[in-house]
């Protein structure tokens, strides 16, 4: 009988120690698998906050149009000056609004944006000139005015010219891009003598 009680008391026992040890080794696992979803959780959060500053960088550094800008006003300015001074026609019909119009220095009023490129391909026009400096610009919604001292020159009609003016385009944003929509010149000082 004392042989059954210890058999059983060391069964018991061992039972007992058994589901001990069950219950440590569950209690560790339980541990380290917490650990490792904390961890996870907090790479997840941490992923989360850096993503959007890293996005435009992986992006090439490319910002999205927020909108008009006095900066984005300029260079399209520097696009419309970069054209009239190579004689690229299509780059200058590119920087203008379907209706543009100028009003020259003498007062004439030309509509319609093909008037320089039309006659830049026909040879009517051909600049070897075009520089402008001191620009300022003034931005009103949508709206933005640059104004520029400029120094163009070439042949008109066959005959030279070459001539000192203030220049004013007004440009319209939209649909995400600047147009020129008009263009106001005047000259500096006394008037050339018509050719």
């Amino acid at each position: 009988m004392k042989l059954t009680r210890w058999v059983r008391a060391t069964l018991v026992g061992a039972r007992s120690s058994s589901a001990a040890t069950q219950v440590e080794l569950q209690e560790g696992t339980k541990r380290k698998t917490m650990r490792s979803m904390n961890c996870i959780l907090t790479m997840i959060a941490v992923s989360l906050l850096i993503a959007p500053i890293a996005m435009p960088k992986a992006a090439g550094g490319a910002k999205p149009v927020a909108g008009p800008t006095t900066e984005s006003a300029m260079a399209a300015e520097d696009e419309l000056t970069r054209a009239m001074r190579d004689n690229d026609a299509d780059g200058i019909a590119r920087c203008l609004s379907d209706d543009w119009a100028v009003i020259s220095a003498r007062g004439g009023v030309g509509e319609g944006k093909s008037i320089f490129p039309d006659g830049i391909k026909s040879g009517y026009l051909t600049r070897k000139t075009f520089e402008a400096s001191e620009p300022r610009v003034r931005l009103y919604g949508n709206v933005a005015l640059v104004t520029t001292k400029l120094h163009t020159a070439g042949m008109f009609g066959g005959k030279p010219f070459n001539v000192m003016e203030r220049q004013t385009d007004v440009w319209l944003w939209k649909d995400g891009g600047w147009k020129c929509v008009l263009t106001h010149e005047t000259f500096e000082g006394d008037p050339p003598p018509r050719a």
